[in-house]
Protein backbone atom coordinates (compact mmCIF):
# COMPACT_ATOMS: atom_id res chain seq x y z
CA UNK A 1 0.00 0.00 0.00
CA UNK A 2 0.87 3.71 -0.62
CA UNK A 3 2.67 4.80 2.61
CA UNK A 4 0.81 8.08 2.50
CA UNK A 5 -2.05 7.04 1.96
CA UNK A 6 -1.92 4.82 4.73
CA UNK A 7 -0.47 7.39 6.86
CA UNK A 8 -3.77 9.63 5.82
CA UNK A 9 -6.21 7.23 6.64
CA UNK A 10 -4.60 5.97 9.99
CA UNK A 11 -5.04 10.28 11.08
CA UNK A 12 -8.89 10.13 9.89
CA UNK A 13 -9.61 6.50 11.01
CA UNK A 14 -8.65 7.57 14.55
CA UNK A 15 -9.63 11.04 14.53
CA UNK A 16 -13.32 9.59 13.83
CA UNK A 17 -12.86 7.40 16.98
CA UNK A 18 -11.94 10.17 19.51
CA UNK A 19 -8.37 9.11 19.91
CA UNK A 20 -5.76 11.34 21.34
CA UNK A 21 -3.03 10.29 18.93
CA UNK A 22 -1.41 8.46 16.03
CA UNK A 23 2.15 6.76 15.67
CA UNK A 24 3.31 6.19 11.57
CA UNK A 25 6.78 4.91 10.26
CA UNK A 26 8.88 7.86 9.86
CA UNK A 27 9.89 9.16 6.67
CA UNK A 28 11.05 12.94 5.02
CA UNK A 29 8.07 13.32 3.23
CA UNK A 30 5.92 12.19 5.73
CA UNK A 31 7.10 14.73 7.82
CA UNK A 32 7.16 18.03 5.62
CA UNK A 33 3.37 16.54 5.06
CA UNK A 34 2.32 16.66 8.35
CA UNK A 35 4.43 19.91 9.30
CA UNK A 36 1.95 21.78 6.65
CA UNK A 37 -1.17 20.10 8.38
CA UNK A 38 0.06 21.35 11.46
CA UNK A 39 0.67 24.94 9.80
CA UNK A 40 -2.80 25.08 8.96
CA UNK A 41 -4.52 23.58 12.26
CA UNK A 42 -5.66 20.38 11.01
CA UNK A 43 -3.00 18.82 13.96
CA UNK A 44 -2.09 19.72 17.65
CA UNK A 45 1.71 18.61 17.40
CA UNK A 46 4.15 16.37 15.58
CA UNK A 47 6.63 14.21 17.35
CA UNK A 48 9.80 12.21 16.21
CA UNK A 49 11.09 9.77 18.07
CA UNK A 50 12.42 6.25 18.16
CA UNK A 51 10.58 3.36 18.90
CA UNK A 52 12.46 -0.22 19.10
CA UNK A 53 15.06 1.48 17.23
CA UNK A 54 12.58 2.71 14.19
CA UNK A 55 12.29 6.55 13.91
CA UNK A 56 8.41 7.28 14.12
CA UNK A 57 6.00 10.37 13.95
CA UNK A 58 3.96 10.67 16.64
CA UNK A 59 0.96 13.02 15.80
CA UNK A 60 -1.47 14.34 18.00
CA UNK A 61 -4.79 15.06 16.71
CA UNK A 62 -7.00 17.95 17.00
CA UNK A 63 -10.48 18.73 18.21
CA UNK A 64 -13.02 21.40 18.49
CA UNK A 65 -14.48 22.62 21.69
CA UNK A 66 -17.50 20.41 20.97
CA UNK A 67 -14.77 17.74 20.53
CA UNK A 68 -15.65 17.07 16.97
CA UNK A 69 -12.57 16.08 14.87
CA UNK A 70 -10.91 18.56 12.83
CA UNK A 71 -9.87 15.74 9.98
CA UNK A 72 -13.44 14.72 8.83
CA UNK A 73 -12.25 12.75 5.63
CA UNK A 74 -9.19 13.00 3.29
CA UNK A 75 -9.15 12.18 -0.55
CA UNK A 76 -6.33 10.50 -2.11
CA UNK A 77 -5.85 12.40 -5.70
CA UNK A 78 -2.41 11.10 -6.83
CA UNK A 79 -1.17 7.69 -6.50
CA UNK A 80 1.51 4.99 -7.60
CA UNK A 81 -0.42 3.85 -10.08
CA UNK A 82 -1.77 7.16 -11.62
CA UNK A 83 -0.09 10.57 -10.91
CA UNK A 84 -1.69 13.32 -11.16
CA UNK A 85 -0.04 17.05 -12.02
CA UNK A 86 -2.16 20.05 -11.70
CA UNK A 87 -0.43 23.89 -13.31
CA UNK A 88 -1.15 26.84 -11.09
CA UNK A 89 -4.55 28.04 -12.65
CA UNK A 90 -5.81 24.18 -12.03
CA UNK A 91 -5.92 24.60 -8.85
CA UNK A 92 -9.27 25.52 -7.29
CA UNK A 93 -10.94 25.93 -3.54
CA UNK A 94 -11.62 22.56 -1.56
CA UNK A 95 -15.15 22.47 -0.45
CA UNK A 96 -15.79 26.14 -0.95
CA UNK A 97 -13.13 26.80 0.49
CA UNK A 98 -13.45 24.60 4.33
CA UNK A 99 -10.62 22.25 3.33
CA UNK A 100 -7.22 21.88 1.74
CA UNK A 101 -5.59 20.52 -1.80
CA UNK A 102 -2.01 19.73 -0.74
CA UNK A 103 0.57 19.79 -3.44
CA UNK A 104 4.42 18.38 -3.68
CA UNK A 105 6.11 21.57 -6.04
CA UNK A 106 9.41 22.77 -6.68
CA UNK A 107 9.12 24.65 -3.71
CA UNK A 108 7.94 21.76 -1.31
CA UNK A 109 4.99 21.10 -0.04
CA UNK A 110 2.71 23.63 -0.05
CA UNK A 111 -1.04 23.72 -0.18
CA UNK A 112 -3.27 24.89 -3.19
CA UNK A 113 -3.79 28.77 -1.99
CA UNK A 114 0.18 29.04 -1.15
CA UNK A 115 0.61 27.53 -4.87
CA UNK A 116 -1.34 29.71 -6.66
CA UNK A 117 0.34 32.73 -4.52
CA UNK A 118 4.12 31.40 -5.36
CA UNK A 119 2.88 30.84 -9.21
CA UNK A 120 3.55 27.08 -9.43
CA UNK A 121 2.24 24.20 -9.66
CA UNK A 122 3.37 19.83 -9.31
CA UNK A 123 1.74 17.21 -8.00
CA UNK A 124 -1.34 16.75 -5.75
CA UNK A 125 -1.19 14.52 -3.48
CA UNK A 126 -4.90 14.38 -1.67
CA UNK A 127 -7.26 16.79 -0.57
CA UNK A 128 -8.46 16.94 3.20
CA UNK A 129 -11.51 18.37 5.33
Amino acid sequence: MDPISQMLIMIKNASNANKEMVVVPYSKMKEQILNCLLKHNYLTEVIKKSQEGFPVLEIKLKYDENKEPKVHDVKRISKPSRRMYFGQKDIKPVKQGTGLLVLSTPKGILVGSEARREHVGGEVLFQIW
